[in-house]
Protein backbone atom coordinates (compact mmCIF):
# COMPACT_ATOMS: atom_id res chain seq x y z
CA UNK A 1 0.00 0.00 0.00
CA UNK A 2 1.13 3.52 -0.77
CA UNK A 3 -0.23 6.98 -0.02
CA UNK A 4 -0.39 9.76 -2.59
CA UNK A 5 -1.37 13.37 -2.18
CA UNK A 6 -3.65 14.85 -4.85
CA UNK A 7 -5.55 18.07 -5.36
CA UNK A 8 -9.24 17.49 -6.00
CA UNK A 9 -11.21 20.09 -7.95
CA UNK A 10 -14.99 20.09 -7.44
CA UNK A 11 -16.99 21.46 -10.38
CA UNK A 12 -20.64 22.29 -10.96
CA UNK A 13 -22.97 23.13 -13.80
CA UNK A 14 -26.09 25.10 -12.86
CA UNK A 15 -27.96 25.04 -16.18
CA UNK A 16 -28.33 22.52 -18.95
CA UNK A 17 -26.09 23.40 -21.88
CA UNK A 18 -27.38 23.35 -25.43
CA UNK A 19 -24.62 22.03 -27.61
CA UNK A 20 -24.14 19.07 -29.88
CA UNK A 21 -20.90 17.37 -30.74
CA UNK A 22 -21.11 14.66 -33.37
CA UNK A 23 -19.28 11.44 -32.63
CA UNK A 24 -16.02 10.85 -34.45
CA UNK A 25 -16.79 9.32 -37.82
CA UNK A 26 -13.72 7.09 -37.97
CA UNK A 27 -15.01 4.51 -35.45
CA UNK A 28 -18.16 2.42 -35.21
CA UNK A 29 -19.54 3.58 -31.85
CA UNK A 30 -22.44 2.66 -29.64
CA UNK A 31 -23.30 4.12 -26.24
CA UNK A 32 -25.51 1.73 -24.32
CA UNK A 33 -26.91 1.79 -20.81
CA UNK A 34 -25.98 -1.31 -18.84
CA UNK A 35 -29.37 -2.02 -17.27
CA UNK A 36 -28.18 -4.52 -14.67
CA UNK A 37 -24.39 -4.77 -14.88
CA UNK A 38 -22.77 -7.57 -12.96
CA UNK A 39 -20.25 -6.65 -10.29
CA UNK A 40 -17.57 -8.44 -12.33
CA UNK A 41 -18.29 -6.43 -15.49
CA UNK A 42 -18.40 -3.17 -13.52
CA UNK A 43 -15.09 -3.98 -11.83
CA UNK A 44 -13.57 -4.73 -15.26
CA UNK A 45 -14.69 -1.34 -16.62
CA UNK A 46 -13.60 0.52 -13.49
CA UNK A 47 -10.16 -1.08 -13.45
CA UNK A 48 -9.55 -0.85 -17.20
CA UNK A 49 -10.55 2.82 -17.33
CA UNK A 50 -9.11 3.92 -14.00
CA UNK A 51 -5.95 1.86 -13.55
CA UNK A 52 -3.63 4.55 -14.95
CA UNK A 53 -5.23 7.18 -12.69
CA UNK A 54 -5.04 5.10 -9.52
CA UNK A 55 -8.78 4.87 -9.00
CA UNK A 56 -9.30 3.10 -5.69
CA UNK A 57 -12.71 4.05 -4.25
CA UNK A 58 -14.74 1.23 -5.75
CA UNK A 59 -11.94 -1.31 -5.29
CA UNK A 60 -12.30 -0.80 -1.54
CA UNK A 61 -15.96 -1.86 -1.59
CA UNK A 62 -17.05 -5.44 -1.09
CA UNK A 63 -19.14 -7.09 -3.80
CA UNK A 64 -22.43 -6.70 -1.90
CA UNK A 65 -21.84 -3.01 -1.20
CA UNK A 66 -20.87 -2.33 -4.83
CA UNK A 67 -23.81 -4.35 -6.13
CA UNK A 68 -26.20 -2.25 -4.04
CA UNK A 69 -24.86 0.95 -5.63
CA UNK A 70 -24.82 -0.16 -9.26
CA UNK A 71 -28.24 -1.86 -8.97
CA UNK A 72 -29.87 1.29 -7.56
CA UNK A 73 -32.45 2.59 -10.04
CA UNK A 74 -31.09 6.13 -9.59
CA UNK A 75 -27.59 5.09 -10.68
CA UNK A 76 -26.93 4.70 -14.39
CA UNK A 77 -23.95 2.92 -15.90
CA UNK A 78 -23.36 3.68 -19.59
CA UNK A 79 -20.82 1.75 -21.65
CA UNK A 80 -19.20 3.14 -24.77
CA UNK A 81 -18.43 0.46 -27.33
CA UNK A 82 -16.05 1.02 -30.24
CA UNK A 83 -15.59 -1.58 -32.92
CA UNK A 84 -17.58 -4.00 -30.75
CA UNK A 85 -15.55 -3.78 -27.54
CA UNK A 86 -15.82 -1.59 -24.43
CA UNK A 87 -14.04 1.71 -25.02
CA UNK A 88 -15.15 3.60 -21.92
CA UNK A 89 -17.86 4.02 -19.33
CA UNK A 90 -19.65 6.64 -17.35
CA UNK A 91 -21.66 6.56 -14.16
CA UNK A 92 -24.46 8.98 -13.34
CA UNK A 93 -25.48 9.11 -9.68
CA UNK A 94 -28.98 10.54 -9.36
CA UNK A 95 -29.71 9.37 -5.83
CA UNK A 96 -29.96 13.03 -4.76
CA UNK A 97 -32.86 14.41 -6.83
CA UNK A 98 -31.63 18.02 -6.58
CA UNK A 99 -28.06 17.33 -7.64
CA UNK A 100 -26.81 14.69 -10.04
CA UNK A 101 -23.18 13.64 -9.92
CA UNK A 102 -21.17 12.46 -12.86
CA UNK A 103 -19.46 9.93 -10.64
CA UNK A 104 -17.08 8.42 -13.20
CA UNK A 105 -16.33 8.97 -16.86
CA UNK A 106 -13.30 7.59 -18.62
CA UNK A 107 -12.07 6.03 -21.79
CA UNK A 108 -10.01 2.86 -21.82
CA UNK A 109 -6.35 3.66 -22.58
CA UNK A 110 -6.38 2.27 -26.12
CA UNK A 111 -9.12 4.80 -27.03
CA UNK A 112 -7.30 7.91 -25.80
CA UNK A 113 -6.31 10.31 -28.55
CA UNK A 114 -9.02 9.21 -30.98
CA UNK A 115 -11.22 12.29 -30.67
CA UNK A 116 -13.79 10.69 -28.34
CA UNK A 117 -13.38 12.79 -25.19
CA UNK A 118 -15.45 15.87 -25.97
CA UNK A 119 -18.28 13.87 -27.55
CA UNK A 120 -18.30 11.33 -24.69
CA UNK A 121 -18.36 14.06 -22.02
CA UNK A 122 -21.20 15.83 -23.86
CA UNK A 123 -23.17 12.56 -23.80
CA UNK A 124 -22.42 12.17 -20.08
CA UNK A 125 -23.68 15.70 -19.43
CA UNK A 126 -26.83 14.92 -21.43
CA UNK A 127 -27.44 11.80 -19.32
CA UNK A 128 -27.05 13.83 -16.12
CA UNK A 129 -29.45 16.59 -17.18
CA UNK A 130 -32.03 14.02 -18.35
CA UNK A 131 -32.79 13.58 -14.63
CA UNK A 132 -33.80 17.27 -14.37
CA UNK A 133 -31.62 18.23 -11.39
CA UNK A 134 -30.95 21.72 -10.09
CA UNK A 135 -27.26 21.20 -10.74
CA UNK A 136 -24.77 18.65 -12.01
CA UNK A 137 -21.48 18.09 -10.21
CA UNK A 138 -18.25 16.28 -11.00
CA UNK A 139 -14.83 16.13 -9.46
CA UNK A 140 -11.40 15.59 -10.92
CA UNK A 141 -7.95 15.46 -9.40
CA UNK A 142 -4.32 15.91 -10.31
CA UNK A 143 -4.01 12.14 -10.84
CA UNK A 144 -6.54 12.27 -13.71
CA UNK A 145 -5.60 12.87 -17.32
CA UNK A 146 -4.15 16.37 -17.76
CA UNK A 147 -6.92 17.18 -20.28
CA UNK A 148 -9.75 16.33 -17.82
CA UNK A 149 -10.07 19.63 -15.94
CA UNK A 150 -9.78 21.86 -19.04
CA UNK A 151 -12.33 19.70 -20.87
CA UNK A 152 -14.84 19.88 -18.02
CA UNK A 153 -14.46 23.64 -18.00
CA UNK A 154 -14.68 23.93 -21.80
CA UNK A 155 -18.03 22.11 -21.71
CA UNK A 156 -19.44 24.39 -19.00
CA UNK A 157 -18.43 23.12 -15.56
CA UNK A 158 -17.20 25.76 -13.11
CA UNK A 159 -14.93 24.99 -10.13
CA UNK A 160 -16.49 25.70 -6.75
CA UNK A 161 -13.94 24.12 -4.37
CA UNK A 162 -10.49 22.56 -4.21
CA UNK A 163 -9.04 20.32 -1.52
CA UNK A 164 -5.83 18.41 -1.02
CA UNK A 165 -6.49 14.76 -0.21
CA UNK A 166 -4.33 11.80 0.62
CA UNK A 167 -5.39 8.55 -0.98
CA UNK A 168 -4.26 5.05 -0.24
CA UNK A 169 -3.45 2.99 -3.33
CA UNK A 170 -2.53 -0.60 -3.89
CA UNK A 171 0.87 0.38 -5.14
Amino acid sequence: MATIETTVTYLEMMAEPHFHFPPPSNLKLMLMRAERPSVGFYRYLYDAAGRNYRWVDRKQLGDAELAAIIADSAVEIWVLYALGEPAGFLEVDGRDAKQVELQYMALLPQYHGKGLGKWFLAEAIRACWARKPERVIVETCTLDAPAALPLYQKLGFVPYDRKVKTIVTDG
